[in-house]
């Protein structure tokens, strides 16, 4: 050690070499680099937010000087980086001085050249790539997948939150013969969906639940023919398109849509978030261009308010008819973003201003449209929760709309609407704000059965496996089914929904669960020995009512497909976009299946698909296939 701080000292000592030519121009061009790249981020923050700061302002003034002071500043640390290097070569080529020992990797001990040292890429390296390297969905690389790399190529992105959860797992229907879960009509999971794979990534495993991708489109089932009897239930059975030895258990209800012009008045509040992180062009504006059209679906003797919070909560627009259209726009208009969320303070007042003008049979709603995070004025959220509960009870019910990427909370969105016997969606762009309250606005907005449970038991004697694909956040206990004081979901005037069961036939031999050795056979009852499957109970109350009612229905042999060609489009289609979403989760029961097999099956069950829903699933299936082997970015900085 005193060797070398003595050849340290005899070199500082000496006269310091003067760099070359060559190496200063190299030291001014990458000091010149670095303060544009600076200079660079600094106007793109600034057309992010809309307005520079006076901060930003100075420095871009400071930049159009000929030679700025921090100009000057980088260029002489890059100088001084060049003479500490000439020095640093000077003690380390002085005789005597010891060797430089490198850590060389495996492959450069065995005689192979070892990899250049990793650089931080210059401007003009990210210029060339960007020339080599188009920034485009289509550059993906592809490559075939399988699902059963999946749990080790799954990369989360970004820092939004979602409940977590495990998949439905395999169940015996001789030792758990009913499965009971809630109705969902949510779609919120596939608009995230389809807003990251649009942006080049894979979605969070647990943003993905299937049972929202499946309700997501429309299917063409027969409507009841009276809001007396709210919904009808269709049931049919076909080859599970990933495992043929299994079927497919395909249950649809579709609800009672009213004629137009009949439905109820709307006495509406919208709550929105206009904290700082709502300042985005995906976020506040696409917000309000959202309300504007939902404007559109309602009538003139309907009324709306608005509330917002950020910091603090406040009513901007007291309820005011439909017909006062440009004062209601007005308000909207001159909505700003700006401070923190204090969410809990701004659906107090929204449920105030709900209950004060509240319509006698008519629908009473709070809209919520957020971001993220209630991050002022809750302490304590399961107080929250109840307070949303017993608004419901009062016949105000709540709506969830998320808006952006970064920091949205799905799981506290959720909870709220559940809570709340409203819906959630994910708008993450115009075209699903028209679908959401445009095109579905009758079914979004106006209710026709609430607490909505289904509970099929199956027959052991003709099914010896069953799983419900999706519904996790949904399930019930058994006991829960006939509890009219469990909270379950709600139907909209027109909604359709779909539940899939992939089923196991007693003596197919494809059970994935070995028998138990003690285990007792089935007994050869009466209902054994005919050609029952399951059977299924739907219990429901209408909007106004607080007791239940139940409909009930057989599922035979008689009502099955013999091959996936023969079912009808709409329950292929369903099939395919279980067939992605258990894809997307891991595929853990699909086998061999795969992303262009779902393409397949997709692409043949489209049917007249006015709107184009259908066509754009199938690009975003071929947007996963082909940025599947992506890594994952770095998290983007969470907005605050």
């Amino acid at each position: 050690m005193s060797d070398d701080l003595e050849r340290l000292s005899k070199a500082l000592r000496a006269t310091t070499p003067q760099p070359s030519a060559e190496a200063r121009e190299r030291a001014v061009s990458a000091a010149a680099a670095a303060f544009d790249d600076r200079d660079q981020g600094i106007r793109d923050e600034t057309r992010q937010k809309g307005k520079a700061p006076e901060r930003a302002k100075s420095r871009t003034r400071r930049s159009l000087m000929p030679m700025s002071r921090s100009s000057f500043a980088l260029a002489a640390s890059a100088a001084f980086l060049v003479i500490a290097g000439v020095v640093f070569h000077r003690i380390m080529t002085e005789p005597g001085s010891p060797p430089l020992e490198i850590a060389m990797s495996p492959r450069a001990e065995q005689g192979t050249a070892a990899a250049p040292t990793t650089m931080h890429p210059t401007a003009a390296d990210r210029a060339r790539k960007r020339v080599l390297e188009p920034d485009s969905l289509t550059s993906f690389p592809r490559r075939p997948y399988h699902s059963s790399e999946a749990p080790d190529h799954y990369h989360e992105q970004g820092h939004d939150r979602f409940p977590r959860f495990e998949g439905n797992q395999v169940k015996v229907a001789a030792e758990q013969p009913v499965s009971t879960f809630s109705i969902d009509v949510d779609t919120t999971s596939y608009g995230f969906l389809r807003a990251s794979l649009k942006q080049g990534m894979l979605p969070q495993r647990q943003a993905v639940r299937v049972e929202e991708l499946i309700n997501y489109f429309p299917y063409d089932y027969k409507a009841p023919e009276s809001r007396d009897r709210p919904f009808a239930a269709h049931v049919s059975l076909m080859p599970a398109p990933w495992n043929e030895t299994n079927r497919l258990l395909h249950i649809g209800i579709k609800g009672h849509a009213p004629q137009p012009g009949a439905a109820p008045r709307a006495n509406l509040v919208f709550l929105i978030d206009t904290s700082g992180s709502m300042n985005a062009p995906n976020k506040l504006p696409l917000l309000i261009t959202s309300f504007k059209l939902l404007l559109g679906a309602l009538t003139p003797e309907d009324r709306v308010a608005i509330v917002t919070y950020a910091g603090s909560a406040g009513t901007v627009l007291p309820p005011t008819p439909v017909a006062q259209r440009a004062r209601i726009v007005a308000a909207l208009e001159r909505l700003e973003a700006g401070g923190s969320t204090a969410g809990a303070e701004g659906i107090r007042q929204a449920y105030l201003l709900a209950g004060q003008h509240f319509v006698k049979e008519g629908v009473n709603r709070v809209i919520l449209a957020t971001d993220g995070d209630f991050n002022v004025g809750i302490t304590d959220l399961e107080a929250l929760e109840g307070y949303i509960a017993q608004q419901r009870s009062s016949g105000v019910f709540l709506s969830v709309l998320g808006f952006g990427m970064g920091n949205y909370n799905d799981e506290l969105a959720q909870r709220l609407a559940q809570n709340g016997n409203g819906n959630a969606a994910y708008i993450d762009t115009l075209s699903e704000a028209h679908k959401v309250l445009v095109q579905e606005a009758t079914s979004t907005l106006f209710p026709i059965a609430k607490d909505v449970k289904i509970q099929v038991e199956f027959n052991p004697a003709a099914v010896s496996e069953y799983r419900l694909i999706g519904y996790e956040t949904r399930m019930l206990k058994r006991e829960d089914f006939r509890n009219d004081k469990v909270d379950a979901g709600e139907i909209g005037a027109g909604h359709t929904v779909t539940a899939l069961y992939e089923i196991t036939p007693a003596g197919s031999g494809a059970e994935r669960l070995p028998p138990l050795r003690y285990q007792s056979k089935p007994r050869d009852t009466a209902t054994e020995s005919t050609d029952e499957l399951a059977f299924i109970r739907i219990r429901y109350k209408l909007p106004d009512s607080d007791t239940s009612v139940e409909i009930t229905r057989p599922v035979t042999r008689a009502g099955g497909f013999g091959s996936m060609n023969a079912a009808p489009p709409d329950a292929r289609f369903a099939a395919a976009v279980a067939g992605f979403g258990q894809l997307l989760r891991g595929g853990r029961y699909t086998g061999a299946f795969s992303y262009d097999d779902v393409i397949e099956l997709a692409q043949g069950a489209k049917g007249e698909d006015p709107f184009g829903y259908r066509a754009e699933f199938v690009g975003l299936v071929r947007l996963a296939r082909s940025g599947y082997a992506v890594e994952a970015s770095p998290p983007p900085p969470r907005t605050r």
